[in-house]
């Protein structure tokens, strides 16, 4: 792998202009020359741009995630379930984006033992794991309820007399500081069980992938994926129930008040008119909590709105369903053929295998991958997209206290703000409304913002390195080998991706994510916004996709995107359809354009542009 280089982290570019821009994120993401031991560690490691994560630049607050996942990945590997091959996961931050690197465990010697100890706790969860599931999703219930009840009080020019009559001996300054520390408590807390089964269900793909490679040196990864293919899980539900309401509207003879296109208050109110389109209105009022607070984009960034946001966006998916069944079409996903598809494969390859014993440890292992793949998908639904969507609303409640203080000129400068930032703000909002004097937030942060908002833009326009650091001989954490698609695979061929990309204007490479060969026109859908242009038929080129992405898989013949490894959204959704997808292209959104005319092999990782 000698000919796989990549920059030091210590002497990548610096942006001119932004120089200070280290204040606006936690002081441990910084590479540091400072310690020599430090330094030699960072040079040692192999850290990768999450573009899967983070298609853009960091805002100081929405780092909160990255903060938190940081934390909970980590501690699941190294300190809970005792993960045998690799520790936790690093992250850096330069120039806004975020760098990551997989730890693995240094000492061979360690890892019987971590074996053991794997065996113990991790095979309580999976042998207990349908009850310890239903406890999980209360457990995410109740904070989603707390979090949605959650009151941020505004500041009143006199206390109630209750306070004084009731002897409540607090005031709302201490109430509003407390309701800040719950929102963010809530946040970190819903990133704490994000996690508590999520090691356990890549671990359990990864040991299966690694037995089926042992077994059959010669199969695609996307074969043993597709064994794993055709469960139905919750995070496909937000589109089932566009699709549901879409036969209901032809059912109760208000389609063509859907297709007419009007607004979503218009539409609504238009719907009052008879008894069919009362009941319409009422259906698509019940679906709208929960399934519409799935986030049209990844639920990672503060802009990522939910449909409940934006009603236009689920509105004008349905009617991608609406025209489609009036043409007779199948708006159900092919669940039946893929479930044969996979079922075939898994006994044509179980065939394969010599001994009793190694066709019981396939049946255990594939088993044990079936059973615990639905929460690595329906978590999506719980924390990404239900909690998030609920969340950054709360803390736009908090942002209009600071505006209404002239902290901030806009509710959405609150971003720039790192979080123990606005609670320092708060304190001053507090204790200025406490003693009737000014706070010193106004001569503060609308100058320190602007500043903030033109380092952000040059970051924007700023193309991060795909890695820095020293290229690994072995990569055995389960996340960066399923999530982000780099193996020691992958690793070894991507030099050649590289020098085939950067040798040949006419093909794109990136990670081989669902099979098959197809022909035909791109559409370069940068946001879930514009899937409204897909033509049935065409190629879908996406930075990502999430599940707010649904409607367009009913239209398109196959996928490519820019980020993602072979258990990404892109990925699993398009094996669920049959459709082909190359994913992690890196450059394929600003390489291709709509309307030109790609192959795609969804076998080889490989576009060529005709």
């Amino acid at each position: 792998m000698a000919e796989l280089k990549f920059p030091s982290p210590h002497e990548a570019e610096r942006i001119p202009g932004t120089e200070g821009w280290e204040r606006m994120y936690p002081y441990h993401y910084q590479y540091s020359t400072a310690d020599p031991e430090r330094k030699k560690y960072e040079e040692g490691m192999f850290w990768f741009y999450d573009g899967l994560h983070y298609p853009e630049p960091m805002y100081p607050f929405d780092i909160i995630w990255d903060e938190a996942w940081f934390l909970a990945l980590s501690q699941f590997n190294t300190r809970i379930f005792i993960v045998p091959p690799a520790m936790g996961i690093d992250h850096r931050i330069h120039n806004g984006y975020i760098y990551i690197t997989p730890l693995p465990v240094e000492n061979p010697e360690d890892i019987p033992q971590r074996v053991e100890l794997f065996m113990k706790r991790a095979g309580y969860y999976y042998q207990n794991w349908d009850k310890l599931h239903d406890q999980w999703e209360e457990k995410m219930r109740g904070i989603i309820k707390q979090l949605a009840d959650l009151e941020i009080p505004i500041l009143p020019e006199m206390e109630d007399e209750s306070v004084v009559t009731e002897g409540l001996g607090v005031s709302t300054g201490y109430k509003l500081l407390k309701a800040y520390d719950n929102l963010i408590d809530l946040g970190i807390l819903a990133w704490q069980y994000h996690f508590e089964f999520l090691n356990l269900g890549y671990a359990a793909y990864v040991v299966f992938v690694d037995f089926c490679t042992k077994a059959f040196p010669d199969i695609p990864l996307q074969k043993i994926t597709q064994m794993v293919g055709g469960i139905d899980v919750i995070i496909y539900q937000p589109d089932e129930e566009l699709k549901k309401l879409a036969r209901l509207a032809i059912e109760l003879g208000v389609d063509e008040i859907v297709m007419k296109g009007d607004p979503s208050d218009l539409l609504l109110k238009s719907m009052e008119g008879s008894e069919g389109g009362k009941k319409w209105a009422e259906a698509f009022q019940a679906a709208r909590d929960p399934w519409f607070y799935v986030s049209t984009g990844t639920g990672w960034y503060h802009h990522d709105s939910s449909w409940n946001d934006d009603l236009e966006i689920p509105l004008s998916a349905m009617r991608i369903y609406i025209e489609k069944l009036r043409a007779g079409q199948n708006i159900a996903r092919p669940t039946k053929d893929v479930r044969a598809a996979s079922e075939l494969l898994t006994n044509e390859y179980r065939a394969l295998l010599a001994t009793d014993e190694d066709r019981q440890t396939y049946d255990q292992l594939l088993g044990t991958a079936k059973t615990v793949f639905p929460y690595v998908e329906n978590h999506l639904f719980y924390v990404e997209h239900w909690f998030h969507s609920l969340f950054w609303n709360k803390m736009r409640e908090v942002a209009a206290i600071l505006k209404e203080f002239k902290f901030i000129e806009d509710v959405e400068d609150v971003w720039y703000m790192k979080r123990a930032e606005i609670k320092d703000a708060l304190w001053d909002v507090v204790t200025a409304w406490a003693t009737g004097s000014k706070p010193r937030g106004p001569l503060v942060w609308p100058n320190e913002i602007a500043w903030r908002k033109s380092v952000m833009e040059k970051f924007r326009q700023w193309t991060p390195p795909d890695a820095m650091g020293t290229v690994p001989d072995n990569i055995t954490e389960p996340f960066t080998i399923v999530l982000w698609g780099i193996t020691s695979q992958s690793m070894a061929n991507w030099a050649k991706l590289k020098s085939i990309a950067a040798g040949d204007v006419n093909k794109i490479v990136g990670f081989p994510g669902s099979p098959g060969i197809v022909e035909g026109i791109v559409r370069v859908c940068r946001t879930v916004k514009e899937i409204g242009e897909l033509k049935d038929g065409e190629i879908l080129v996406a930075p990502t996709t999430s599940p707010s992405w649904a409607p367009a898989f009913q239209k398109i013949k196959a996928a490519v995107t820019d980020v993602g490894g072979v258990m990404c959204h892109a990925a699993i959704v398009c094996r669920e359809y049959g459709l082909p997808a190359v994913v992690g292209t890196g450059s394929a959104t600003s390489i291709l354009k709509s309307g030109q005319r790609i192959r795609i092999d969804g076998s080889t990782g490989e576009v060529d542009i005709l």
